[in-house]
């Protein structure tokens, strides 16, 4: 192996680079690293005495100089400290390399497995409530704010049933999924919602009909319809995510839902019914697909797909403890055995496709290096603009191991930034059983942060954007880490509950293990409640308490969650998909009376048609928030593409910048609170909709937008 390593510093960042020629890997390798914190705490143990107090006070260079006792601005350049950093940074950059180096020559070689099981921090001490209920499934309070209502029952959704293979979850197969997508598909202005389905192996082997997906036309009074045969969106495969996006640019959303076996890319026929095209579109892949993202890569105002694969599961030769198939892995969880997996199974690669124009998709995954040689666990999948440039990035959430952000290099490729942004693992330096994406700017600082939800003893991690496409692990000091560490996260989004101006966070829960309701003394349980923060406005959040009987306290085994207005009053609302389950529909019903704005975008000729990749920057309220159109996110899920503001107690709207994916730049007056706005690219206002309705009074007018450039 030949390495080639270069130190230098960049705007007080201490930079390493390290070329590689492996003999399995013919191409050179070349890793960039900028996150220098990132990297020695990944190596702490290789530099024991090199305090980690250290590395954090050179976080910050003013930090650093009262620390050295230096006081004079240029104090700092004759510190000999940078150039001793230099050093512990190629150390750490070459031990790293021989890891990657190892993990490379692996994926080109048969894997054998070395261990099993979830990535954590290992067994933290159990917390009960005042009953002794796990927190898990306890720690409810009396009174307190009311802000959801289970309302799924009332609203027709628990007529559908999720399963997945057996109760006792032997294999993995069995705990992974469900996603939940919100489209409107029909374009009455109302929010439908799709629930992917589980299967079972009798139904893989035809034995035994198979469970199908459902597809809910909302009433525009609180209830739902089940239209899924006559949609003809059933599904009955073994489902795990959905996505929704427009990629024939037609006007009518599309879904595409992510299976054990081959996928399906439901096209919308524009009468209430869809046609599977994914054989046709060449996007069926075949193997064990999880997360799913459209979003406009290249710039050629088509929407693109990117697949996430989880690892490859053979029915022909089960995973079972003990033997081969597992590498004699005995997987076990606080020493019970368990399923095997994900760790010591193989992984499956990742899917780019590009789409040509025509009704296909072409897959460039290799050639784009996102493919993913190395076959990590890949989950959770977004298409982002996390730099600010204006092209979107793509974030992976890998299960127990390290995460990828490839950065959009804007002519059509992408740049692996995972290490050197900070994303790949957390403050720790470890790799998490990372599941699901939540991002949003919830300091109002026009940057996107993320939230990768976890496994239990470990933190749901909040990746704060520091600018120039770097994050920083700020969980702690958010209020997230000690909170969701008894706590198995999966789906998670930011959402402005109470309509304030300002992100709150919603994490749905649910072990993976239903061993753990066999042991009362882990202080953990199968069933859990789902955890909200509330935005305190200066980078921290609260827990919100679950108030018996409302939609906090309910407990399920939660996976996938969608965030939107299902009830177009201004409010977001979260739709979650159970395992074997009911969903669960948590209506807001929060009593605040602030005001609000929403937007539907349609973007012009140059733009995907649904504006996915657009990104909205609202000034109101004395506050300028960021809102984008997604396609994905969450767990293996799908939100609401409208953007939402909450506007407080303002009743100015404020003004809409809109960033098209186009590049073309837009300014636009809003007329008035507490409506939706449909605004076309180029054409500004085009539509407005008020308590549900058509509005008709004199806002309701078109009003031009201003282009700039």
């Amino acid at each position: 192996m030949h390495i080639s390593l270069r130190i230098g510093c960049r705007r007080r960042r201490v930079c390493a680079k390290v070329t590689t020629r492996h003999p399995a890997q013919p191409q050179p390798v070349t890793i960039d690293f900028t996150a220098w914190r990132t990297l020695l705490q990944r190596f702490q143990g290789l530099f024991s005495s090199f305090p980690i107090a250290a590395v954090s006070a050179f976080g910050d260079s003013r930090t650093h100089r009262r620390r050295m006792g230096q006081t004079r601005p240029d104090a700092r350049e004759n510190s000999p400290w940078p150039h001793r950093f230099g050093l512990l940074i190629a150390l750490a950059a070459v031990a790293l390399l021989a890891s990657l180096s190892a993990r490379a020559q692996a994926a080109n070689q048969d894997p054998m497995p070395q261990a099993a099981g979830m990535a954590s921090a290992g067994p933290q001490k159990a917390e009960f409530d005042s009953q002794h209920r796990p927190i898990t499934a306890g720690g409810f309070v009396k009174t307190g704010p009311v802000v959801f209502q289970d309302t799924a029952e009332a609203a027709g959704l628990t007529r559908w049933h999720h399963s997945a293979g057996t109760p006792q979850k032997r294999f993995i197969l069995e705990a992974k999924g469900p996603g939940v997508c919100l489209l409107d598909y029909d374009n009455d202005g109302w929010l439908d919602i799709y629930l992917v389905n589980g299967s079972n192996y009798d139904a893989l082997a035809g034995k035994a009909p198979a469970p199908h997906a459902a597809l809910f036309h909302n009433n525009h009074d609180g209830t739902f319809t089940d239209v899924t045969e006559k949609a003809g969106v059933a599904n009955q495969r073994w489902g795990y995510g959905c996505t929704v996006g427009d990629y024939d640019n037609d006007g009518w959303p599309d879904l595409y839902v992510t299976n054990y076996g081959q996928n399906r890319l439901y096209h919308n026929n524009h009468d209430g019914t869809f046609t599977d095209k994914a054989e046709e579109a060449h996007v069926t892949i075949g193997t064990w697909s999880t997360g799913a993202t459209f979003g406009d890569y290249d710039g050629d105002g088509r929407l693109d797909l990117f697949v996430a694969g989880y690892l490859k599961f053979d029915l022909n030769n089960l995973p079972i403890p003990g033997t081969k198939a597992v590498g004699f892995a005995s997987c076990q969880y606080r020493g019970v055995q368990v399923m095997c997996g994900p760790r010591g199974l193989p992984g499956e690669q990742d899917h780019l496709f590009h789409n040509n124009g025509d009704g296909t998709f072409t897959d460039v995954s290799k050639k784009l290096g996102v493919d993913d040689p190395a076959g990590l666990y890949g989950l959770g999948a977004l298409f982002a603009d996390v730099n600010g440039d204006g092209k979107p990035d793509l974030l992976v959430a890998n299960d127990s191991t390290p995460n990828y952000l490839y950065m959009n290099k804007g002519d059509g490729t992408f740049e692996d930034q995972s290490y050197a942004s900070g994303y790949a693992l957390n403050d720790s330096g470890r790799e998490a059983a990372n599941m699901g994406i939540a991002v949003g700017d919830y300091e109002n600082n026009g940057r996107l942060d993320i939230v990768n939800t976890s496994f239990a003893d470990d933190y749901d991690i909040v990746y704060h954007n520091d600018g120039e496409g770097t994050f920083s692990d700020v969980s702690n000091r958010a209020g997230i880490m000690l909170p969701t560490m008894p706590f198995v996260g999966f789906g998670d989004g930011f959402l402005d509950y109470d309509n304030d101006g300002w992100k709150d966070l919603l994490i749905v829960n649910g072990h993976v293990y239903p061993e753990v309701d066999k042991h009362p003394d882990w202080g953990n349980s199968y069933a859990q409640r789902h955890l909200l923060f509330r935005n305190l406005k200066n980078g921290k959040f609260e827990l919100v308490p679950a108030v018996e009987g409302t939609g906090l306290a309910v407990v399920t085994v939660g996976r996938g969650a969608a965030f939107g207005d299902l009830f177009n009053d201004g409010k977001i609302d979260v739709v979650i998909n159970n395992m074997d389950g009911v969903p669960v529909l948590l209506r807001n019903v929060n009593p605040d009376h602030h005001h609000w704005v929403e937007m539907w975008l349609i973007g012009g000729p140059k733009s995907p048609r649904d504006a996915v990749g657009a990104t909205v920057y609202l000034t109101a309220n004395g506050l300028r928030m960021r809102e984008d159109v997604l396609s994905g996110g969450s767990y293996l899920s799908s939100n609401d593409m409208r953007p939402h503001f909450g506007l407080g107690d303002a009743t100015d709207a404020g003004s809409a910048e809109i960033h098209w994916p186009s590049g073309a730049k837009e300014t636009i007056k809003l007329p008035a609170v507490d409506r939706i706005y449909t605004i076309t690219e180029g054409h500004g206002i085009t539509g407005s909709m008020c308590d549900g309705k058509v509005c008709t009074d004199a806002a309701a007018a078109p009003t031009p937008g201003k282009s700039s450039q």
